[in-house]
């Protein structure tokens, strides 16, 4: 999820109306998520007492990320109708803090040693190269980035679609997802496809795939492949298989809901996602985790389609600033999160047992620094980072001649009621999130 630099325009607030507004709730989204997963892996450390379990606030956080990446990742490459311009800007929005990070803890294995679910092999290698983590069965290195392999794979997904003109399918796709994940679950315990090589056949195809994609050799054929090798991976070789199926439910569904927001479309596709995604772990093979369970899973839904439903409520309106603030480095603190959490608890020893005013004291010390360090990683990798790839997008697009399917007819602004602007009115630090799509984070 990219942000920050507002050097070109006027100094004077936005009004109600302005697009910074209308896209604030957006980023306030963003920012309920990121909170409500550090709230998850930081409530059992410092104040267990305080950890609901009437719903998860992990499962809901990320199911809000997950709406909010399906509603605005297919809008950004429509909007643009440039494959080459999308995927520069992925690369460069989601890469340089998730190296960053995979190097700050192998730098301090020696300390806090890697997780034991991340293999010792290349295929690890082979895994955290593509983000295709979850999908091939292997742990990451920290623990929150095994919901990028989702991202990655709706991304993948959907620039086929877009290549193939069926990127209008949102609803009709979100059902079948959600069935698919119904049926997944009755019949799969796992993984079909074990061991290392789906790792690096994945990692293979990706690379060469999206070489294509980028360079507009057989674009549109390539497209093809890696979107089909994402599906593939996610029903065979996923950790947990009906899982992944409901979350790109759960993502298409993000975008029928603004077909039906922009009048392409109906809701009541997103009536039947929700209500299948609902029952799919109900009488799954895999799914003995506490979160599961029908009153906890049911509630945790109903929570984050609210949550998503408030923020579009409020989208025209003043939202507090430091939810939105929360939002724009979100990616940061999501994945730097874990990990500064680990170090803190190293340090301070074990405060589950501690008295209560410990327990306070070092959750707001732990905050104040995961927040500190997120909005540093912001400020130092990912705003640097994001500018550097959009200057490379531009020089692509000036000094390249792209295939004959690089550019797609684009959608007619004037018609999206939430992102009908052209893209020099937006912010920079709007533009960061929403004219290059978002990740989730």
């Amino acid at each position: 999820m990219g942000r920050v630099s507002a050097a070109a325009l006027p100094a004077a607030a936005p009004s109600a109306t302005s697009p910074a507004t209308r896209l604030a709730w957006l980023d306030a989204l963003r920012g309920i998520g990121a909170l409500a997963v550090v709230a998850e892996h930081l409530l059992p450390w410092f104040l267990p007492a305080l950890r609901p379990y009437w719903f998860s606030l992990g499962v809901y956080g990320i199911l809000v990320f997950f709406l909010v990446s399906g509603y605005i990742i297919p809008t950004s490459l429509e909007r643009h109708g440039d494959v080459r311009a999308f995927w520069i800007s992925r690369l460069f929005r989601l890469y340089p803090l998730y190296l960053a990070v995979i190097a700050l803890v192998l730098a301090l294995a020696w300390w806090v040693p890697v997780r034991g679910e991340v293999p010792r092999d290349g295929s690890a290698v082979a895994a955290h190269a593509t983000m295709l983590l979850d999908v091939v069965s292997v742990g990451g290195v920290a623990d929150t980035m095994w919901t990028l392999s989702y991202e990655m794979v709706f991304y993948l997904l959907v620039t086929a679609l877009f290549l193939t003109r069926g990127h209008d399918r949102s609803g009709a796709l979100s059902m079948v997802f959600a069935a698919a994940a119904v049926v997944v679950g009755l019949v799969a315990s796992g993984a079909v496809w074990k061991g290392g090589w789906p790792a690096y056949v994945s990692c293979g195809v990706f690379v060469v795939g999206l070489a294509g994609v980028l360079l507009g050799r057989f674009r549109t054929a390539a497209a093809c492949v890696l979107g089909l090798m994402a599906v593939t991976a996610l029903v065979l070789s996923s950790r947990v298989p009906w899982l992944g199926t409901a979350v790109l439910a759960v993502m298409f569904a993000g975008t029928a809901i603004h077909r039906w927001e922009r009048g392409t479309g109906g809701l009541w596709p997103v009536a039947v996602t929700s209500a299948l995604v609902a029952i799919s772990p109900l009488w799954a093979i895999e799914s003995g985790w506490w979160w599961v369970r029908a009153d906890v899973w049911i509630t945790t839904i109903a929570l984050a389609g609210a949550t998503f439903a408030g923020g579009m409520a409020l989208r025209g309106r003043r939202l507090p600033r430091v939810l939105v603030w929360f939002g724009l480095i979100s990616y940061s603190l999501y994945l730097v999160h874990h990990p500064l959490l680990k170090y803190f608890v190293q340090i301070s020893g074990d405060l589950r047992r501690a008295a209560l005013p410990v327990q306070l004291a070092m959750t707001a010390l732990a905050v104040a620094v995961v927040v500190g360090v997120s909005a540093l990683t912001y400020r130092y990798v990912e705003r640097p980072m994001q500018a550097l790839g959009r200057r490379v997008s531009r020089r692509c697009r000036d000094g390249l001649q792209g295939g004959g399917d690089e550019r797609v007819a684009r959608q007619d602004a004037g018609h999206d009621g939430v992102l009908g602007h052209q893209e020099r009115q937006v912010p920079d630090r709007v533009r960061d999130h929403v004219g290059q799509g978002d990740t989730l984070g």
